[in-house]
């Protein structure tokens, strides 16, 4: 291992530390005891040098504690042990297990990289859905960076928002937002008659392996988001998700004409323009524009505008690290841009207006 290289990835254990004291204690707590071990911290090198954040290597010890809950670390997770945690520090019995299987760590750690689908998304989606079902009728979802495919569930959720009231209420799964503003809530789920999912590198939510991997990216503080996570696996293996494999500049127009059949197609994104290149997002904008010259056409996106250069933002907003949920309109060939609210970018919390 090359020192400075081992060296850079305690530096960023250190950061971690400080940055998720509040939202994840005990990855807050491991960080702050690997920042100071070359051993643990020297395990992310095995990552290609744009992988060697700590999540990654935290990712990959959750995979690992899925398939093995009773081991001693698994005391500290919230999510996998419903006692309180010992009061001891975990550091120890995180080196342990590190040791123990350091050579799968690192196989894990070459090849894999963190990948997620919040539904609870989904949240702040619905009301827009519901919007344009009311202008146009019938709609159909394209998901472009869907992951596993979860928020093509959206009809299939039920949604509780605060204040406000249910929408879609006794369904399995159940999200929860906080409203602030003038929220245009549905009185029924919108009509979405056909979804459709792409994603580069798509996950196959019927492989107990992949799944494993998609709840192991979620902090096991969090134990909300793990449970419902969980539950809406559960939901897409019991009614099924048409997710297919490919580029969203070069195969969302083909997916568009193929739902479009049905309905008015609704292209949704929801925190991946941050990973284009600007002039990936400058292609995708220009793929939508040529798509929407031709045929009516929406699309929903919510993003942070200061990761999103080269996409319509609010103008006095380009440079804010909140969530903006934008919906663009292509009508007769003209496009039209509303930013809409401000939201909490795992849908916690909507402020409309």
């Amino acid at each position: 291992m090359d020192p400075a290289d081992v060296a850079q990835c305690r530096q960023r254990f250190a950061d971690f530390a400080v940055a998720t004291a509040r939202r994840a204690p005990l990855y807050a707590t491991l960080s702050a005891s690997i920042a100071a071990d070359d051993e643990i911290a020297g395990l992310l090198t095995a990552a290609p040098p744009t992988q060697r954040q700590p999540v990654l290597l935290f990712a990959c010890v959750h995979a690992l504690l899925l398939a093995q809950p009773d081991d001693e670390l698994a005391s500290w997770y919230p999510n996998l042990r419903p006692a309180p945690p010992p009061a001891s520090d975990p550091g120890p019995a995180f080196r342990r297990f590190c040791r123990r299987h350091r050579e799968e760590l690192l196989g894990l750690l070459a090849r894999r990289s963190t990948q997620t689908n919040e539904i609870g998304r989904c949240a702040v989606f619905l009301p827009v859905f519901g919007l344009l079902a009311d202008e146009v009728g019938p709609v159909v979802h394209v998901d472009v960076g869907t992951s596993a495919g979860l928020n093509l569930l959206l009809p299939h959720y039920g949604y509780r928002y605060e204040p406000g009231g249910t929408v879609g209420e006794g369904r399995a799964v159940e999200l929860t937002c906080g409203v602030r503003g003038p929220l245009p809530i549905p009185a029924a789920i919108p009509p979405v008659v056909r979804s459709i999912g792409l994603d580069r590198a798509p996950i196959d939510v019927t492989d107990d392996d992949a799944a494993r991997w998609l709840e192991a990216c979620v902090w096991p503080d969090q134990t909300d988001r793990f449970e419902r996570l969980r539950a809406a696996i559960a939901l897409a293996r019991e009614v099924g998700v048409d997710v297919r494999r490919g580029d969203a500049v070069t195969d969302t127009p083909a997916l568009v004409a193929e739902v479009g059949r049905a309905g008015h197609p609704v292209v949704t994104n929801s925190w991946v323009l941050s990973y284009f290149t600007p002039a990936a997002r400058g292609d995708y904008l220009a793929m939508l524009d040529a798509v929407g010259a031709e045929r009516d056409l929406s699309w929903i996106y919510v993003e942070s505008p200061a990761q999103i250069s080269g996409l319509p933002v609010p103008p006095d907003e380009t440079r804010s690290e909140l969530t903006v949920l934008t919906v663009a309109r292509w009508r007769d060939g003209r496009r039209t841009v509303d930013h809409v609210a401000r939201c909490h970018p795992h849908g916690y919390w909507m402020q409309w207006g």
